[in-house]
């Protein structure tokens, strides 16, 4: 009798702890679909691409190749989850990755694509996906963004992030992230001035972010990232923005010429020196 009233306790605390993620996600309707990859950084990488906070979420099972979608059925659906995890390069029994964004996957990520997956579009179900087509939710504020460049900045944000936390490791994956996203772009659906700019730092984008993936050391990283953060302030410059993004300056960065950087936050959070020197620098001008 002991054991029985404590296994139940124990039930009774995993679903409490479990129910709270459904919650917060109105007008729940739960589907399974299988989703092509191969291990635990596929997981973390499909789930990321493919959950939007409190409009849906994605659990992924790298043994079954099987995914359980629940999401709000007034704000999204299936093939919408699905694009997102194709644009990450993922697979799955509706959409195909685009070819170059799987080949830029780690290679323990590269899975078997598998020849019966339908490869011809249609009305129902495109093929080929563009940054473009995607719904982004950048911020905990729930600041929602469509269009390519919105996808590029996003992932900029998120790759100066880990380079806050001194992760190179993370920073790496990022700016693997940063480059497939980049390469995703379609330059006819740009607006004419942002294409002009498109047009001139697109390749110093590539480079830079290209050597940052490659890069096993923090310090080159962000050598790296101060020519970056010169290209993408170009491109944010002359790009409608949705929320304030603040220039922001380090002194110290450059060995002492000083390095500007991009942030959606006010408050200062150093990419050049992280912990170390994490307040260090100033807002010398805010794009809106």
């Amino acid at each position: 009798m002991k054991n029985s009233i404590s296994n139940i306790a124990v039930a009774v605390v995993l679903l409490l702890s479990i129910t709270p993620s459904f919650a917060q996600i109105k007008n729940a309707k739960t589907e399974t679909v299988k989703i092509y990859g191969n291990c635990g950084m596929c997981e973390t990488n499909i789930e990321k691409a493919g959950n939007l906070k409190k409009v849906a979420s994605v659990d992924w099972n790298k043994d079954t190749k099987m995914a359980t979608l629940t999401y709000d059925a007034t704000k999204t659906n299936q093939d919408e989850i699905l694009k997102r995890i194709a644009l990450a390069g993922y697979d799955s029994t509706a959409f195909l990755a685009p070819d170059d964004v799987y080949a830029n996957l780690h290679g323990c990520c590269q899975y078997d694509r598998d020849a019966n997956i339908p490869v011809e579009e249609d009305a129902n179900h495109p093929v080929n996906t563009s940054a473009s087509d995607v719904t982004v939710e950048v911020t905990a504020e729930n600041w929602v963004v469509l269009g390519p460049m919105e996808a590029v900045f996003e992932t900029y944000f998120e790759l100066k992030n880990t380079l806050v936390a001194s992760d190179s490791k993370l920073a790496s994956a990022k700016a693997k992230q940063l480059l497939n996203v980049i390469n995703v772009v379609k330059m006819e659906t740009l607006e004419s001035n942002v294409h002009i700019v498109w047009m001139k730092v697109m390749s110093n984008l590539k480079s830079d972010t290209d050597a940052i993936a490659k890069a096993n050391d923090i310090a080159k990283q962000r050598n790296y990232f101060i020519t970056l953060s010169e290209n993408m302030y170009q491109l944010m410059a002359i790009s409608k923005m949705e929320t304030p993004i603040y220039v922001q300056h380090c002194p110290m960065a450059n060995d002492g010429k000083g390095a500007n950087w991009l942030s959606k936050e006010s408050a200062v959070k150093n990419p050049y020196y992280g912990s170390m020197m994490l307040s260090c620098g100033k807002t010398v001008e805010t794009i809106e």
